[in-house]
This record gives structure tokens, C-alpha cells and sequence, in this order.
């Protein structure tokens, strides 16, 4: 098997030290079995999705040193190819069209939360022939999903997961307005960019479900999955703002070197006996999924500035001179003359065995 994964990031902010670790952990694995890592902007979402976003997350994996091969691919580009596999799915009987109102939908929920039933879509327009379709109503097309049996997942790293295929509605593959669904257009990019591996967030695993009823209806190939689990703050609650910085870009401007954020990020979930400090190199060649744990991990900044004065002693004080750099001259307010290059980096000689991060202040 030609192995190919795929990073796909919605580009609403920074690159999150989350995704960092998932995309090195696709970025490892292509390169361990010799395989693609792509790059996919998932920007569907046009109200949050912007510019700035997008060049946030390509600047932090090339800062962090992942770079992806070919092109990036921008899923927002490929909503006619989207619309074009749900249209071939109503073709054969796989999809149809529901005209249900807004205002029907509402009701049903209304309904169905009031008897204490789970809310999803009824089916009310799954077997109806469309010519009682009220007028001046556009319908969205929607999976005709399964109603009996299960799906089974045999996850690379969670295991065989069930779900019983009466929980999963019918999901919408196209709105009204005839724009593709973001479950949708995930299934159709992965399986046009032959992603053979998907490795993401285990918060995608009940996703995995749903769209594995898109790839059985077409008859693509099915990837393998493998849903690695999140990361905690040290207080065991899913990492977020209160527990300090999470986009690579701040961690970068606090002076961590990338290669220690590497070697600390792969070590949050994965492990190879007691290493702990592991050069790319070795990184490479000893990654695979049945490393990862299935327990979340617990960030700590702490070990992460220890990890990062491990490498400071490392690197050679002439590939330092770069990083440090810019930040003298930022707070000098002027650019530093050779000869006081020259005595900068004399004196990181000394200056590393006491440093824990590449900053001047």
C-alpha cells in the first residue's frame, strides 16, 4: 500500500498545539512508511474562514517542520466536485430530496426532545415521491442512510468501535442553497486525494460513522482510521485558553526551538519504552499508530521548557545567532553590526547551559 495522509485544518485561527501534534503524527507516519503527507485547507465555512488564519497555519508547519508534499489543496474550490458525487448518489437511489420547512424540523425536535427521544431527523421524506413536494420549498438532498445491522470501525488506535445504525440519521450531504455539507465534502476530498490513512482527533470518531455510509454508497476504498486522543491541560480538562497559550505561533515567540516542540508534542500520546529525548531521525523511524495510547495526554509547560533547554545546549551556537537575533534588534531598536554578531555569538557559549528558552526578554 502507497500510504498517504492528509492534514486538514479549518483556517478560523491559529494553528492549535493540538492539530501541530495531529499534523506530525500524518507528517511522521508518511514519512516512516515512505508515503505522502498532504495539506487541506478545509475553509467551507466562509464566516470564520480568512486570510490571515490561513497563513497563520501554513507559517507555523513550516516554522515547526512539517512540510506537506504537492500543492495545497482548498476544499472550498472543490464544491462543484462535492455536488456533483450527492448528485450522483440521488441517481442511484442512495440520496433523495427532503422538502421539509424549517419550521417542520423545528417542531419535530421540539417534539422529540419533549418525549425524551434523542433528536435527529425522522425520515418523513425518505420514502415520499417528490411530487408532493409543497411549491416554492427548496430541498436539501440527504443520505439515505441505513436504518438496521451496525458499523464497525477497526480503529488503528481506539480499537473496534460499534455504533448501531438506527442512531445515525439521514444526514444532509447538500442545503438548500445547494452547497455541500462539510460531512460530505471531507469524504469526497479524502477519497480524490487517495488518503489512505486518516489521523486526526478522536472528537471526529462518531464523524467516522457517518461518513463511512458516504464511501459504502459510492463503493470507495475505505480508509484506515485512527482517532488519537486529545490533549488536557494539567488540570485533566480539555486544553484551552485558561490553561495558557495554544497556537505554535506563541510558542515560537516565548523562544521554544521547533525541534523541541517536535520531540514534546510527539511524546504526548505516543512513546517508544523510556526515550524521551528523540531526534527526527529517530522520530521517523521508530513511529507507528500501535504507539499511541488511547488515553488523553496532559500538557505540561514545565517539561516542555526542560525538553527546550536540552536542545539549546544542543544546537550549535552558529544556528542560534539567527533565532536570537531578530529579537535583539527588536528590543534595541536598530540592526546589530558584525562585529557585535561576532560577540553574540561568543557569548552564547555561556550563555546556553543557564538558558531554558531562545528570548531575550
Amino acid at each position: 500500500m502507497n500510504v498517504v495522509t492528509r492534514f486538514a485544518p479549518s483556517p478560523t485561527g491559529y494553528l492549535h498545539i493540538g492539530g501541530a501534534r495531529t499534523a506530525l503524527f500524518n507528517w511522521l507516519f508518511a514519512r516512516h512508511h515512505g508515503g505522502k503527507y498532504l495539506l487541506r485547507i478545509e475553509d467551507t465555512d466562509r464566516a470564520r474562514s480568512t486570510e490571515p488564519a490561513i497563513a497563520a497555519i501554513l507559517d507555523g508547519l513550516s516554522w515547526l517542520g512539517l512540510p506537506w508534499d504537492g500543492e495545497v489543496t482548498y476544499q472550498f474550490a472543490r464544491a462543484a466536485r462535492h455536488a456533483e458525487v450527492a448528485h450522483r448518489m440521488l441517481a442511484a437511489g442512495h440520496a433523495y430530496h427532503c422538502y421539509a420547512s424549517p419550521a417542520e424540523l423545528d417542531e419535530m425536535r421540539a417534539a422529540q426532545k419533549a418525549a425524551g427521544k434523542p433528536m435527529r431527523y425522522d425520515g418523513r421524506w425518505r420514502d415520499r415521491d417528490p411530487k408532493d413536494a409543497p411549491a416554492g420549498v427548496s430541498p436539501v438532498v440527504r443520505l439515505k442512510a441505513p436504518q438496521t445491522g451496525q458499523t464497525i470501525i477497526k480503529d488503528a488506535v481506539q480499537g473496534e468501535v460499534t455504533v448501531e445504525n438506527a442512531q445515525l440519521d439521514d444526514m444532509i450531504l447538500l442545503r438548500a442553497d445547494g452547497t455541500p455539507t462539510y460531512m460530505l465534502a471531507v469524504v469526497v476530498d479524502d477519497h480524490d486525494m487517495d488518503v489512505t490513512h486518516v489521523i486526526r482527533g478522536d472528537d471526529h470518531l462518531n464523524n467516522a460513522f457517518r461518513q463511512l455510509q458516504i464511501i459504502r454508497a459510492m463503493g470507495w476504498p475505505e480508509p484506515v482510521y485512527a482517532h488519537i486522543p486529545l490533549i488536557h491541560g494539567p488540570d485533566g480538562a480539555k486544553l484551552s485558553k485558561r490553561h495558557g497559550a495554544l497556537g505554535v505561533d506563541a510558542y515560537r515567540d516565548m523562544g521554544f526551538l521547533p525541534a523541541a516542540l517536535r520531540n514534546y508534542l510527539l511524546r504526548l500520546g505516543w512513546g517508544h519504552g523510556d526515550d524521551e529525548i528523540i531526534s527526527t531521525a529517530q522520530a521517523i523511524e521508530w513511529f507507528d499508530l500501535d504507539g499511541v495510547g488511547r488515553s488523553a495526554s496532559r500538557f505540561d509547560l514545565a517539561k516542555l521548557t526542560n525538553l527546550n533547554a536540552h536542545y539549546l545546549r544542543e544546537t550549535p551556537d552558529a544556528e542560534l545567532l539567527p533565532l536570537v537575533l531578530p529579537r535583539i534588534e527588536e528590543r534595541i531598536g536598530g540592526k546589530v553590526a558584525d562585529a557585535g554578531r561576532e560577540r553574540i555569538v561568543r557569548g552564547l557559549s555561556g550563555v546556553k547551559p543557564r538558558a531554558h528558552a531562545c528570548r531575550t526578554r
